[in-house]
């Protein structure tokens, strides 16, 4: 059976299945970083060289990633709406920008307090968080773009050329350590090399990674929904939802 993609394209249709989903993706975001806590904090063996510190990790690492991968999925939202005109992709361009801050933020938060027992220092201008700090404000400033236009197809024009050039940023941020000689240790996780931590750190890691992606779609999904109802407020459908809530 073939399933018609197109149909939800459109915001009406689309608002209910974002409503489910966003329930279904919020419990397992729930589950994935209980059982992926309970890896890192608990279960995972003592680093030998930087002891019970390392376990930031379990936070900082799924944040970072994170922040890199919804700024592409931004993006390329953003563009699809810029390049077709749709309504339903602006929206959820808009809807991703504060979720995509939020993990970037907590990258650097966490990134400073693992530096201090690491490096002696809250912050140094490495390439790697030099890059993550710009990043952080070009989700910033996407959002201040699009809240500085009455307009909301201006706005979402605007906001995806910003979107669009701020993407070179991100293989900067992934690439930093390679590049540059920078304090920052290189990737622990690769697809091309074999782990460099034992099994249970990487099993936490990767399960709160889950649990991040989970959380983020589940945010995403609501703040979708009330984009929609905000921008469909004139529309029937959106009224009788508003209602409903009400």
């Amino acid at each position: 059976m073939s399933i018609n993609w197109f149909k939800y394209s459109s915001p009406q249709t689309f608002f209910p299945v974002a409503g489910k989903l966003a329930l279904f993706f919020g419990a397992l975001a729930i589950v994935a970083c209980a059982v992926g806590l309970y890896l890192g904090f608990f279960a995972a063996p003592t680093d030998a060289q930087q002891g019970e510190s390392y376990r930031i990790i379990f936070i900082h690492v799924p944040a970072a990633w994170m922040s890199m991968f919804l700024y592409v999925v931004m993006a390329f939202w953003a563009g699809i709406g810029l390049a077709f005109n749709t309504r339903l992709s602006g929206m959820m361009a808009s809807a991703i920008a504060p979720t995509g801050a939020l993990f970037t933020f907590i990258a650097l938060w966490t990134g400073s307090l693992w530096g201090k027992p690491t490096w002696g220092t809250w912050w140094v201008w490495d390439a790697r968080l030099t890059s993550e700090l710009i990043l952080l404000f070009l989700y910033f400033g996407f959002m201040a773009l699009q809240a500085a236009i009455d307009d909301p197809r201006r706005a979402d024009k605007a906001g995806a050329l910003l979107a669009l050039v701020g993407v070179v940023n991100v293989p900067i941020i992934y690439f930093s350590v390679q590049w540059w000689n920078t304090l920052h240790q290189g990737a622990s996780v690769s697809l091309t090399k074999s782990p460099t931590m034992a099994a249970t750190m990487l099993a936490g890691m990767l399960i709160m990674t889950f649990g991040f992606w989970f959380y983020g779609i589940a945010a995403i999904l609501l703040r979708a929904r009330c984009i929609m109802l905000e921008r469909e407020r004139v529309s029937d459908w959106a009224s009788q939802y508003a209602k409903g809530a009400a």
